[in-house]
């Protein structure tokens, strides 16, 4: 996580029928997960506090979600496109992870990409911290 100066970042799908705001650094540090799903759709996620995270006008209408093992992580993804520009990820069932490809130009400065074994969760989980991706610092 980063001490830098939060920005307001905006985003959504490839059709912009889903359009959020979120408010994190210009440097960001996206996950580079291996599980079954996020292998499959090549995302990599920047995760933040729900808190710091905003759906915008009637988004919602055009979402859907997806689960499956633990059904902890909620793959949501838009109805008409079917890009997955957010979704609550099992690390971080306080959090939102937002695709960083997903984020329109301009706010992101640099990203920086870490690798999460998700084939191997539990172990990643305990070794990475990535949980604390989605704690609001103190102030």
């Amino acid at each position: 996580m980063s001490s830098e100066a939060m920005l307001l970042h905006s985003g959504g799908c490839h059709c912009r029928k889903v359009r959020w705001q979120v408010r994190a650094p210009s440097s960001v540090v996206a996950w580079r997960c291996n599980c079954s799903d996020c292998s499959m759709r090549g995302n990599h996620h920047f995760v933040v506090p729900s808190d710091r995270f905003e759906l915008l006008g009637d988004s919602v209408q055009f979402i859907t979600t997806y689960t499956f093992g633990t059904h902890t992580a909620k793959h949501t993804f838009c109805k008409v496109c079917g890009i997955t520009s957010f979704y609550k990820p099992r690390s971080n069932p306080d959090g939102i992870a937002v695709s960083f490809r997903c984020v329109d130009p301009g706010t992101i400065a640099h990203v920086e990409i870490k690798d999460y074994d998700g084939q191997n969760w539990e172990s990643s989980y305990d070794s990475s911290g990535i949980a604390s991706y989605s704690n609001t610092p103190e102030k």
